[in-house]
């Protein structure tokens, strides 16, 4: 007969053959704005000071390190990044405070200042820099002026795909096309034209599509990158700040508070979002940092990883 100490280690047993592993990996993917990390005309000290040709001040730069560390992606997607040297630089001051990104890129498309570029722990598989799609604008074709930077990763043995993008801003050179709606929507187009070039979302495969979309959730933006016809491309993954806030940039001099960076998932991505796995960061140092808040989610890889 088995005692009560038998009983019990069978039920234990029992108990933990019942609960099936995760036999796969998580990776934290985010997306930032980083406001101007460059050299450009700007004010410094507290808006006080106008500086011809000035770096992001240093308490700036600071700031931003300290976001970056305290979410701790795994794969990061910037925007407004300088130069290479520029990434080169944040690459280098992170790993001296403990957070090393051996991988790393920066688009060099028309926008010779700002540009996309991804920061990752995770070795790139490839890495193509899309520079070409374009697009009709009145009278002639433009091109999306900061790209459009593909990188793709395996992970657990599946291979996944991140798109980084910098849609054009609100402000217009043409009093015909307010807002700049007309050229911003072209640039979406050109870009998830080529996105479903790349991928299939039909098919299943697993693309997130991350960036500064300088436009909101229901705007003709943001549905170009959600479906195409009858075709589901993507679904947003929702984000909310410790507060439940979904804000993610402050215009100060309209005061207004918008969600346009997004972290979007094809249907077969969305389903891998990890459960609570998702985030605005609002803790230290994220309002001097940059006039954006940065976005990250959790997705789960692996046989066991999703189900």
């Amino acid at each position: 007969m088995a005692g009560p100490g038998t009983v019990m280690w069978r039920a234990f047993c029992f108990i933990l053959l019942a609960v099936p592993a995760f036999a796969g990996e998580t990776v934290r993917v985010a997306t930032y704005n980083v406001e101007n990390y460059l050299v450009m005309d700007r004010w410094v000290d507290s808006q006080e000071r106008w500086r011809p040709g000035y770096p992001k001040p240093e308490v700036e730069k600071e700031a931003l390190r300290e976001v970056i560390r305290s979410v701790s992606p795994d794969v990061i997607a910037l925007q407004e990044m300088g130069p290479p040297p520029f990434l080169r630089e944040l690459r280098r001051d992170l790993k001296r405070e403990g957070l090393d990104y051996t991988y790393y890129h920066v688009l060099e498309a028309e926008d010779e200042d700002r540009h996309v570029a991804v920061l990752s722990r995770l070795p790139f598989r490839k890495v193509r820099g899309h520079t070409d799609p374009d697009f009709p604008y009145f009278e002639t074709r433009e091109r999306i002026k900061r790209g459009l930077l593909e990188v793709r990763f395996e992970t657990a043995g599946e291979e996944w795909t991140l798109f980084t993008l910098h849609l054009k801003s609100k402000w217009t050179e043409r009093d015909d096309d307010p807002r700049a709606e007309r050229k911003r929507t072209g640039e979406a187009t050109a870009a998830r034209n080529r996105i479903l070039e790349r991928c299939d979302p039909e098919g299943g495969d697993l693309f997130i599509i991350a960036g500064d979309f300088n436009d909101t959730r229901d705007t003709p933006v943001l549905r170009r990158f959600r479906q195409r016809g009858g075709v589901e491309i993507s679904i947003p993954v929702e984000a909310t700040d410790s507060r439940g806030h979904l804000w993610t940039q402050h215009w100060e001099r309209q005061n207004l508070y918008s969600r346009i960076d997004f972290i979007l998932a094809s249907p077969a991505m969305k389903a891998r979002v990890a459960s609570g796995g998702r985030g605005v960061y609002d803790g230290p140092g994220y309002h001097v940092a940059s006039d954006h808040r940065l976005v990250w989610a959790e997705f789960r890889f692996g046989r066991d990883g999703w189900e």
